[in-house]
């Protein structure tokens, strides 16, 4: 199968075109190597594609509809999915323009990609954010989600109801996917993990947040990719609900899942983790909550093993120390 990933030189985009590629599928890969971080991580994750005869790499920004429609009628896909974005939280209250030209106007572009193609799936990247001030938990698909703290958070709503009225106007099978604080190897560095290690190895106090009073429904990135590549294959039906609560839409094939391990853990007890993996203590710099943050996040994800048999659940444990691993030989860290 031919799929087209946008977003494949970011963290996630990434790991799940080199799962589809050791699937046997044909991935055409597309980014814009945006400078919101060091492009050479950027093409780092690249060259590790490359090494595979089944990636294409196409160096494009998604708001440039004629270049992404003369790649998409170029290769044809069969499914789309689109995981590039302006990412990041506190980075939305810095420069909120290049959250609506990357999610907005990039998502649209994609839309307009998937309607010209006919796709038989196309799958798009949302957020746990979206909950936003929701505290009823764990955060369930079908609960509302009208009150986003954040940019960041307000485009991804926005692109889900974008998607929403695409698949009901042209029937585009679509299935959104709400990622819950994805950690892994080859991630960000803007990212809590990265930092945390970073400072840790230079000796260097790490900024955590709210005092370390936080939960988060850590999800290590294999889970989130095999989560995925096994919706791929699951391709909404209008008026074909899976189970009484299921977030297919009445008026469309359309469908939004939860991607998370269901099991918050505490702030201070992932740096304990991380700790252990390094064998070395952390310096804090304890600081108040920062504007748009909230203090937990909890995913229902009894939807996402409805639809594929499957529910993350590697443990911190593990997670943690792959990402330490991964960040020493990276780095040259002895």
């Amino acid at each position: 199968m031919r799929v087209l990933v946008t977003g494949t030189a970011g963290f996630i985009g990434f790991h799940v075109a080199k799962r589809l590629i050791a699937d046997g599928h044909e991935v055409v890969g597309v980014d814009g190597m945006t400078t919101y971080y060091d492009v050479k991580l950027k093409q780092a994750r690249h060259a590790v594609l490359k090494r595979h005869n089944g990636f294409s790499e196409h160096i494009l920004m998604l708001e440039d509809m004629p270049a992404l429609a003369r790649l998409a009628e170029e290769r044809a896909p069969e499914v789309i999915i689109h995981l590039a974005a302006q990412a990041g939280v506190r980075y939305s209250l810095e420069n909120p323009r290049a959250y609506v030209e990357s999610n907005l106007t990039g998502t649209f572009n994609v839309m307009e990609a998937a309607r010209m193609l006919a796709v038989k799936h196309l799958l798009v990247a949302s957020t746990s954010s979206v909950y936003g001030a929701n505290e009823i938990m764990p955060f369930v698909e079908t609960e509302r989600a009208d009150h986003p703290l954040t940019l960041y958070a307000a485009t991804k709503k926005a692109t889900e109801q974008m998607t929403h009225s695409y698949s009901h106007l042209w029937g585009i099978p679509t299935t959104v996917f709400r990622f819950f604080s994805v950690y892994g190897p080859w991630g960000r560095p803007d990212m809590a993990l990265f930092k945390f290690v970073q400072g840790m190895l230079n000796d260097a106090p790490i900024d955590v947040y709210n005092n370390g009073v936080m939960e988060r429904d850590f999800t290590y990135v294999d889970d989130l990719v095999e989560g995925v590549t096994r919706l791929v294959n699951v391709v909404p039906e209008q008026g074909k609900p899976v189970k009484r609560d299921d977030s297919l839409s009445p008026v469309a094939p359309w469908r939004v899942v939860n991607i998370g391990r269901g099991e918050p853990i505490n702030l201070m007890d992932f740096i304990a983790e991380i700790e252990k993996s390094l064998g070395r203590k952390a310096r804090f710099n304890f600081m108040p909550m920062q504007p748009g943050d909230v203090s937990r996040t909890f995913a229902d994800a009894t939807l996402l093993e409805a639809l594929t048999g499957y529910r993350p659940s590697t443990p911190v444990t593990t997670g943690v120390g792959a990402f330490c691993d991964w960040y020493k030989a990276y780095h040259g860290v002895v």
